[in-house]
């Protein structure tokens, strides 16, 4: 039975033209999984709408 990510991990590799070994496919999907949580935390926190962005440091 296929993973939810493996058609994206498929698609993605396809456009990229970057070769993914099916011994590496276990950990490919892991990190995106972990992205994805990440990226669904960060989506989900709401800010006010008079919050200014970051101020930019060049050293």
């Amino acid at each position: 039975m296929a993973e939810p990510l493996d058609d994206y991990i498929d698609a993605v590799a396809k456009a990229l033209a970057l070769p993914v070994e099916d011994s590496w496919r276990p950990a490919v999907r892991a990190n995106l999984d972990v992205s994805l949580r990440l990226a669904r935390l960060v989506d989900e926190f709401a800010l006010p709408d008079e919050t200014e962005p970051a101020s930019v440091y060049a050293a």
